[in-house]
């Protein structure tokens, strides 16, 4: 994606969810390419291992040409050069993400003044929805098919052992 204005768009997803794919839709809007980077993070309980996320959000944006699917596990600002992307693309819901998301883009251009953080706001249908929300919800029962991607769905019911 080089000679592109490319972002990187990092997270665990941990599902992927509806309001994700939202911020990559508009997104594109703004940048040429975008690549959906999962985090390798190990300081999180993932429910889904790094395999089963990078193939759901493989599968969820396979027929986009101008999205790209990868892992990391290195400082973000150090892949966002290595991929030379030109910024760091996040979303927001509500103003407790603000104060999160500021301190990490603070600390991302102290560590890399040339890499810019660019927040976009979640679509109001989705500004309720996070990860954490929907496994909860998926755990018990729930019905989490308008939340996240047919595959993601899939994926909860097989993780808890729905059958419906």
């Amino acid at each position: 994606m080089k000679n592109r204005k490319v972002a990187v768009y990092p997270g665990s997803f941990d599902p992927i969810t509806n309001g994700h794919c939202d911020i990559v839709s508009r997104g594109l809007r703004l940048f040429d390419g975008i690549i959906v980077a999962v985090a390798r993070n190990g300081s999180k309980n993932p429910l889904f291992t790094i395999e089963e996320r990078l193939e759901m959000a493989g599968e969820i944006f396979k027929d986009v040409p101008n999205v790209e699917v990868d892992s990391f596990d290195e400082l973000l600002v150090d892949y966002v050069v290595k991929r030379g992307a030109h910024a760091i693309l996040r979303g927001l819901r509500a103003v407790s993400d603000f104060e999160y998301e500021f301190q990490l883009a603070l600390m991302n251009r102290k560590l890399n003044r040339n890499v810019q953080t660019v927040f976009l706001m979640t679509g109001l249908r989705w500004i309720f929805i996070s990860s954490s929300i929907v496994k909860e919800a998926a755990q018990f029962g729930g019905d989490t098919r308008s939340m996240v991607p047919e595959i993601v769905s899939e994926r909860l019911r097989e993780k808890f052992g729905i059958t419906s």
